[in-house]
């Protein structure tokens, strides 16, 4: 292994994110941290900081479980705040499982200090709070079956965060999780531009992970995008499915898209058939880190979120997942697509399923 193969395995392990390999700097070796990094080049010190820098001081996951610690690990690690809080009713297993997180932090070059506990008053000081907490689905259940025991959950960590946190932008991962957004944005004074969340991000990476299997190219190639509800009834946009800049329906025929969009819709379902004893985790915790990314560094991105909708898409007063403008305020805009007769059917569908769920919860 040459100098320069020696570096490259070093820069990874100590942080992919750093932009500072610039003419003679490749070559050096690197130390330091806290986003300033120094190298030795031709007996020189020479200084590279951090490409972006982190916006949010301490951010709260509440919900200890698999998809908050999977989300725990990916945000402690690429240090996307300085304070990670992991909240639990189950304080000593939140407090186990931010040690876990710290140390694995640690070990990666991370300063972002982790820890965990039960007490509401942990929510002080938060600028984004995550929200996992709930029940997750069992086989043969649907994110509709967990609502009557999810929503007073969600009832009483919203009422914390707006005596602890009242400032604080809120990120609902919890399923169902376009009836809760609306429940959690109904109950918030901020607005639907720091209350919204999270499902677009991953459906999307689920058809990514279809369309690569399916036509074997690249997935890092591959654009998708998925609108509506986080369900059965999610509208996968092909027509804006690109790989390599390259319409998708150039490499698939209809019948090879409508079985990439049927088990699109049934990703999450065909995940706990096959696992028997719980829900997705880990790709959950993937998108949830993606958007907490885009939020602490303030990087405009368009990423697909739930999000209350106000006359865009022909609907109000819902909420379901459309492409928005992450920033570092949270949803900076919602950006509305010109649907084709058959894709707006397919959203109304899915709208109008959303709209039964809130009324549902309303009536409960």
């Amino acid at each position: 292994m040459n100098l320069a193969e020696v570096f490259a395995v070093r820069r990874d392990a100590v942080k992919r994110r750093w932009s500072c390999l610039r003419s003679g700097i490749a070559f050096g070796w690197p130390f330091g941290h806290g986003g300033q990094y120094f190298f030795l080049y031709a007996g020189v010190f020479l200084v590279a900081r951090a490409a972006g820098r982190c916006l949010v001081n301490k951010l709260t996951i509440v919900g200890a479980g698999l998809v908050g610690e999977a989300a725990a690990q990916i945000i402690a690690r690429d240090e996307l705040c300085r304070e990670l809080v992991l909240m639990d009713v189950q304080g000593e297993l939140a407090q186990g499982k931010a040690l876990d997180v710290w140390q694995a932090a640690v070990e990666s070059g991370s300063d972002t200090r982790v820890v965990g506990g039960s007490m509401a008053e942990l929510l002080q000081g938060s600028e984004l709070v995550v929200i996992t907490a709930g029940v997750p689905r069992k086989p043969g259940q649907s994110r509709q079956d967990v609502l009557s025991i999810n929503l007073p959950i969600l009832d009483g960590i919203m009422q914390d965060i707006n005596r602890h946190a009242p400032a604080a932008t809120v990120l609902v991962v919890s399923n169902p999780v376009d009836v809760l957004t609306y429940r959690a944005c109904s109950l918030s004074p901020l607005g639907r531009g720091r209350v919204f969340g999270q499902a677009g991000v991953l459906d999307t990476a689920r058809m990514k992970c279809f369309i690569a299997e399916e036509t074997g190219f690249s997935a890092r190639d591959i654009t998708a995008l998925v609108l509506g509800g986080h369900g059965d009834s999610m509208v996968p946009l092909m027509r804006y499915c690109q790989i390599g800049s390259v319409p998708l329906s150039h490499f698939l025929t209809d019948e090879q898209i409508e079985r990439i969009v049927e088990r699109t819709r049934k990703g999450g379902g065909e995940i706990l058939g096959l696992k028997k004893m719980g829900s997705a985790c880990d790709a959950p915790g993937v998108a949830i880190a993606q958007m907490v990314d885009a939020i602490a560094h303030g990087r405009n991105r368009i990423l697909p979120a739930v999000a209350v909708l106000e006359g865009e898409y022909g609907r109000t007063g819902i909420a379901m997942g459309v492409p928005c403008v992450l920033a570092q305020e949270g949803i900076a805009r919602v950006i509305e697509l010109p649907l084709d007769a058959q894709e707006q059917a397919m959203f109304d569908h899915s709208a109008d399923q959303v709209v039964r769920d809130i009324a549902e919860m309303q009536a409960s």
